[in-house]
């Protein structure tokens, strides 16, 4: 593998670059280097963002600027605020070594006459948003007539943003005489009449297909009625406690309201879009970047540019209008080699829309379960108990109120005591989640729930009896979290499941037959062994006055069961999907070990995690404070 020190880059830059501990070129920067440094043709480079695209065209530009000439020599086009600031920074670290060399941004939404005295004192290399570089063209002040290198990154975010008059005018006042470099992560039609108008038989870099995503990416989709929507993220940052990401929304409106939904219900969120001024939005920004937020609720117009590094999830609280813009999200995670994951959230008219996802993109997306109450409580559960684990303890500070803690704590045996203390963190969320909704669609925007009664068997599934119903609390939730239990796997796939009044039948996908008779028969419950048999298939079990009979047990089925306590085909016992989101309509409503209630999630006062609201001062204007998270007690 090639190495930096082998690209013919100049000692000052290779020591620069050295100490931020770069070793081998990233593939955009191994074939972009070279062909900047030794030729003068045009270049047109394709290459998702977080590549390395910088270091791409900065590394070559910088080791051939005249630094004995103070007149303009690169200009850097960009199209946001957060990416012009980037650049230079990324610019300044790789010149440190290199004498003499300036470097300025400039950009809209600060004073002009500070950036208007450094162009008149001297700038080799301008980095500038189009709006701002072209005022200052016009007001004389940047001279572009003698640049030498003309760059445009993200030259498809330039133009969706609208700056297509803004690069005409900026690019027909440079000379035919430049080097004109162009990098973007698609090549929309509209970037392609630029390389045509502007460009002279550039030459075409590309790594990875065009218009397609990171490797390193994974892509997930959920179903959900549209009304739910907020309540699916609210899942999604439940069963992800390490979460760092961006949630995109369509509108300004959308954006404020989720983020101020997730404030008041005390996650650590904050808005980013257009009504912020940019004192309010460095301060969000800031925030972001330094890991005080966890989730950055925005619009694609006020994310575009943003340069942060190590995000674990990109959310598309909605599905983009231009399918495109979808490759610029998702690439935001996954950066540097690390991996990401890409999360959707749609209704079931948008199935199309993710199969056009996976042709534009190249990658399969996958269809996951919205995580359920008891799969988010165990999670949030292990997450305390690592947490507890990996804490340090300061003896010296510990040690002295001991005595009286001990002394306290003196009628409690260790198990108690374990159980209490993750107790007093924990509860609230098994009482806000035991009672949680399934909240997937099948189809139509029919939801589990609402489909459980037009579920059928299907053919390859072992039907079984198991000598425990309702009379012992049992709801098709802790039925299959019995089943996850004594069979020590979470991949059986369950049919449908009928819960009775003194036992039950459940489905299995009979490659498991032999599996589920070991593990569950005879096996101790409590004070219950369990008696678990083959049963005849329900679609030819006989019927007597109507109701269906299973083998010799004579039972009727309840007529008046729920639809909730029926699993239909298809379930997988599995982490994609909550094991306890049904429960049986004539269950007891106490707080039994395998039973709840059902009410519906949402009306619920408590809340996943708990702090002070804050005040409207406070609040995604870029005034609220920094926050850590702890549970609700």
């Amino acid at each position: 593998m090639i190495t930096f020190n082998e690209m013919g880059l100049s000692p000052e830059i290779y020591k620069a670059i050295d100490e931020l501990g770069f070793i081998n070129p990233t593939p955009i920067q191994e074939k972009t280097i070279p062909a900047i440094l030794s030729s003068g043709n045009d270049l047109i480079a394709l290459a998702q963002t977080g590549t390395g695209k910088t270091a791409g065209f900065g590394l070559p530009i910088i080791q051939q600027i005249d630094t004995n000439s103070k007149s303009t020599q690169a200009l850097i086009l960009c199209p946001t605020r957060e990416l012009c600031l980037q650049i230079t920074s990324d610019f300044e670290k790789y010149s440190k070594y290199t004498k003499g060399l300036s470097v300025l941004a400039v950009y809209g939404g600060a004073s002009i006459v500070p950036q208007m005295k450094s162009l008149r004192d001297g700038a080799q290399v301008v980095i500038g948003t189009p709006g701002r570089t072209l005022d200052l063209i016009n007001r004389k002040v940047l001279k572009v007539n003698s640049i030498q290198w003309m760059v445009l990154d993200e030259a498809d975010e330039m133009l969706n943003m609208g700056f297509k008059d803004e690069l005409d005018g900026i690019l027909a006042l440079t000379p035919d005489t430049k080097q004109t470099l162009l990098f973007s992560a698609t090549m929309p039609q509209g970037v392609r009449q630029i390389a045509n108008n502007y460009m002279n038989k550039p030459e075409e870099i590309s790594v990875g297909k065009k218009n397609s995503g990171a490797d390193n990416v994974q892509h997930h989709y959920y179903m959900a009625k549209a009304s739910d929507r907020y309540q699916v993220l609210k899942r999604l940052a439940d069963i992800n406690p390490n979460i760092y990401g961006i949630v995109f929304c369509r509108t300004r409106m959308e954006t404020k309201e989720v983020a101020d939904h997730l404030i008041q219900d005390g996650y650590n969120a904050d808005a980013l879009h257009g009504d912020l001024s940019q004192s309010q939005r460095d301060y969000v920004m800031q925030r972001f970047r330094n890991g005080n937020l966890q989730l950055l609720i925005a619009t694609d117009v006020a994310a575009r540019g943003l340069d942060v590094t190590d995000l674990t999830h990109i959310i598309n609280y909605n599905m983009p209008d231009d399918l495109e813009v979808y490759i610029h999200r998702s690439g935001r995670t996954g950066r540097a080699g690390k991996s990401g994951v890409s999360i959707t959230i749609i209704h079931s008219r948008e199935s199309r829309k993710i199969k056009d996802l996976e042709r534009l993109v190249g990658k399969k997306f996958e269809h996951k379960m919205i995580p359920g109450g008891r799969e988010i409580c165990e999670k949030r559960l292990l997450k305390l108990i690592d947490t507890m684990e990996q804490v340090v303890v300061d003896d010296s500070k510990i040690n002295s109120f001991l005595p009286d803690i001990l002394k306290k704590l003196e009628n409690l045996d260790r198990t108690e005591l374990i159980k209490r203390f993750v107790s007093v963190e924990f509860n609230h969320y098994l009482e806000y989640y035991k009672n949680a909704e399934d909240l997937n669609v099948v189809k139509d925007g029919v939801s589990f729930r609402d489909a459980g009664e037009k579920r059928q068997s299907r053919g390859g599934f072992s039907r079984f009896f198991i000598n425990m119903g309702t009379k012992e609390n049992l709801n098709a939730g802790s039925l299959i979290g019995i089943i996850n239990d004594l069979t020590n796997t979470r991949d059986i796939e369950i049919g449908k499941i009928d819960i009775l009044r003194k036992f039950s039948f459940f489905e299995v996908d009979n490659k498991h037959e032999s599996l589920i008779l070991n593990s569950l028969n005879n096996a101790k419950l409590g004070e219950v062994t369990l008696e678990v048999q083959l049963s005849k298939p329900e679609s030819t079990a006989p019927k007597q006055d109507g109701y269906r009979k299973d083998r010799s047990y004579g039972d009727r089925s309840s007529s008046n069961r729920s639809s909730g306590d029926r699993a239909g085909s298809g379930y997988r016992s599995s982490s994609d999907r909550n094991s306890g989101d049904r429960s049986s309509s004539t269950r007891s409503s106490g707080d039994r070990k395998y039973g709840s209630k059902t009410p519906k999630e949402g009306g619920y006062k408590d809340r996943p995690y708990r702090e002070n609201k804050p005040r409207d001062d406070q609040r995604s204007g870029g005034q609220s404070q920094s926050r850590t998270l702890r549970p609700r007690k």
